[in-house]
């Protein structure tokens, strides 16, 4: 009933019982100090401490990893040919050895099929695609693709090392005119590209 009701924590009296504060009574069987409740909290508070250093550090590494991504200079020079020689229809990189380095190139009577059946099917993978289009006004023009390929069924450890280093990667390649993601081939079907180039 209510009259027999007994808080849990009863309120203390300060003037006639000090000795509350050195044992705090849950029930008549139980008692905890208020040096093991504290001990207790300042152990939680250390595990989230630890918590947060520990997130900081991981996310530290990865940034430093994506940082110190190195840009090997054959990317740099074929780049160059494919964009002022247009020696090439595409080129394929790769991170190797934490650095990005030619994969594939393709010579300029390949077709934008022969590209995407290079690209692997469950690896990540940068690329340019020099492609050539009609506009509307019968012109005939050009526009240097740059794809980030980064299919479903990679590793997940690929798809954000690719990830954090694609910003970094494409500084290197002045002359990018247009930037294609894609996680399935829909996403670069031929229809895409020509619509991302009009």
């Amino acid at each position: 009933s209510i009259e027999n009701f007994q808080p849990l924590f009863p309120p203390p009296n300060f003037s006639s019982s000090p000795a509350f504060f050195s044992t705090l009574i849950i029930s008549p069987e139980i008692r905890i100090s208020p040096f093991s409740l504290l001990s207790f909290l300042c152990f939680l508070l250390l595990l989230r401490f630890l918590q947060t250093v520990l997130s900081v550090i991981l996310l530290e590494n990865m940034a430093n990893s994506a940082s110190g991504m190195a840009v090997s200079d054959e990317c740099k020079l074929k780049f160059l040919e494919l964009k002022s020689k247009r020696n090439y229809r595409f080129i394929i990189f790769k991170i190797e050895n934490q650095t990005v380095v030619v994969e594939k190139l393709g010579n300029p009577d390949e077709t934008y099929e022969d590209f995407t059946e290079s690209l692997p099917a469950d690896e990540c993978r940068y690329a340019v695609f020099d492609f050539d289009f009609i506009t509307e006004e019968n012109c005939q023009k050009s526009k240097i693709f740059f794809i980030a390929w980064s299919p479903d069924t990679s590793r997940v450890r690929s798809k954000m090392v690719y990830a954090s280093s694609k910003d970094r990667f494409k500084r290197e390649l002045d002359g990018i005119q247009v930037e294609l993601q894609a996680t399935d081939p829909s996403e670069m079907s031929l229809d895409i590209v020509k619509s991302r180039a009009l």
